[in-house]
């Protein structure tokens, strides 16, 4: 049990600074107004791919992953395989109509379908709140676990991050972004790769114990869990394959981070492609992470005296720092590193771009194209700023619980945005004021199911959502401008034509 050595601080810097300048070098061609925001056009889409799958792992992710498969089975692994459900929908469906609009934000196919501007405001409204909230816990939590293992100060480790970020959003717009995603996408893949190879071959009986554990030990489903209940609304393994992959879905299709991807190509096959791809890259990453918590479990149980901690979500990062041989903890380190730096790097760069075409072009459409830049540096220098205060302030206090309850309350009304999306594009009649009805009723009702009727499972929340925007919306859309009628292109009823074309 050695622990985090000089060796493995090497390799951690030398990470760091590899990002850097990776992201110096794709900020060296300046970019102005459309390529700041959505690339210049030359990021292949495979990078593009990996930058969606890092931005989907967050670090929180990374630990608890683990954790739960640790402590418990493999019932939450199947909301990862819940991507079969949101990929289709999304090529089919959403990627063709995005393709054909050439929207420049997620929230700009709201103003297109439903003719109304104060929709793709508060679309805006809605995720720069909630990934401002995002981004602060995403620096503080994977930094206090750093510190705990590296004995280095949270806060220098906060800002530190910040920093590096802060540097490649600000000057090199989103395809610094996307380049340096995909290397941080590379190190995760890698770093957990390597960790259940060097685990299995320390485990007696290699994968073999291992995989007697998940069927002959019920460590794949306890025997308590469910295939399905007989009211659907409870946890079960279907209800959480169907929320998992409804969730990924409303992430596809109406998260600015994930559509501004979208908006870098206009190639539908482009577009298939990086989807797919992402999809199996999150599949596999996600089984190569529960297979590394059902190996600690062994691991463990073949040697209990070398468990530092009982805490599920703590026990991956603790193996990591006293089990892995010196040079591999670094590795690791880095790779929970990469998966803050990217969500944040991310959130950094959609923030700006939301809030500049979302909101500023909106209030000032006559905006040059060099203003709309500036102002998009100055917001992503003054959100990297705040998200290390905030992140410090964290630190500096115990109100993990304060966060939970503000993300779980945004995360209800960000999924409240995707039934405006599905609305909108499943239907050709209901209007602007169907899906303001529909938004504020469904989170109003999301809510109350959350705090007074906690025995419906919060996965059956987004088919809930869903269900809720298609019928109140369409309902309410007969009450006032009953004849509006969605312009051509805006609604799935088009994606034929489209489709035809790149086949």
């Amino acid at each position: 049990m050695v622990g985090f050595t000089w060796i493995d601080t090497i390799v951690l810097v030398g990470y760091l600074l590899l990002i850097l300048l990776a992201g110096l070098y794709f900020s060296k061609k300046e970019h102005h107004g459309k390529e700041f925001f959505k690339g210049d056009g030359t990021v292949p889409w495979w990078v593009t791919c990996v930058s969606i799958f890092a931005t989907l792992l967050s670090p929180i992710s990374f630990l608890s992953l683990p954790g739960n498969s640790f402590g418990g089975s493999w019932i939450l692994w199947w909301a990862q395989i819940g991507m079969l459900i949101a990929i289709p929908l999304t090529i089919k469906y959403f990627l063709p109509i995005y393709s054909r609009l050439q929207i420049d934000t997620a929230y700009h196919y709201l103003e297109k379908r439903f003719q109304n501007k104060y929709l793709r405001v508060l679309g805006a409204l809605m995720f720069i709140i909630f990934q401002l909230g995002r981004m602060s816990i995403i620096m503080y939590l994977p930094c206090m676990a750093l510190a705990d293992l590296t004995h280095t100060n949270v806060n220098l480790l906060i800002v530190v991050m910040g920093i590096i970020s802060i540097i490649y959003s600000y000057t090199g717009g989103l395809k610094a972004v996307l380049w340096t995603d995909f290397i941080q996408g590379v190190v995760l893949v890698v770093g957990i790769s390597l960790t259940l190879i060097v685990m299995l071959t320390e485990i007696h009986g290699g994968f073999g114990t291992v995989y007697d554990t998940l069927t002959v030990g019920h460590k794949f489903m306890l025997p308590n869990e469910h295939w399905i209940t007989p009211d659907l609304i409870t946890t079960s393994v279907f209800i959480i394959f169907i929320g998992g992959g409804l969730n990924t879905f409303a992430s596809y299709i109406s998260s600015q981070d994930i559509v501004q991807r979208f908006t870098t190509t206009t190639d539908i096959k482009q577009l298939n492609k990086m989807t797919l791809g992402n999809g199996a890259l999150s599949i596999f990453a996600a089984t190569v992470f529960y297979l590394v918590g059902t190996s600690l479990y062994v691991f463990y149980q073949q040697n209990p005296a070398l468990q530092m901690t009982h805490r599920q979500d703590l026990i991956f990062a603790s193996y990591i720092a006293y089990q892995l041989p010196t040079g591999v903890t670094g590795i690791l380190l880095a790779a929970i590193y990469a998966a803050a730096q990217s969500t944040l790097s991310t959130g950094i760069n959609s923030v700006a771009t939301s809030w500049v075409l979302d909101i500023q072009q909106v209030i000032n459409p006559g905006m040059s194209e060099a203003r709309m830049t500036k102002i998009a540096q100055y917001i992503s220098l003054g959100i990297g700023i705040l998200s290390i205060f905030v992140a410090m302030f964290l630190a500096a206090g115990d109100i993990k619980s304060a966060y939970v309850w503000f993300n779980s309350f945004m995360g209800l009304a960000l999924g409240a945005l995707a039934g405006i999306f599905i609305l909108g594009a499943f239907s050709k009649r209901a209007n602007a004021f169907g899906a303001f009805v529909s938004f504020f009723v469904s989170t109003g009702v999301i809510a109350y199911l959350k705090y007074f009727v906690p025995e419906i499972s919060f996965w059956s929340y987004t088919a809930i959502t869903i269900v809720i925007s298609l019928v109140l919306g369409n309902m309410a859309s007969l009450f006032y401008h009953k004849n509006f009628m969605a312009s051509k292109g805006t609604t799935v009823y088009d994606n034929v034509e489209t489709i035809k074309k790149y086949v």
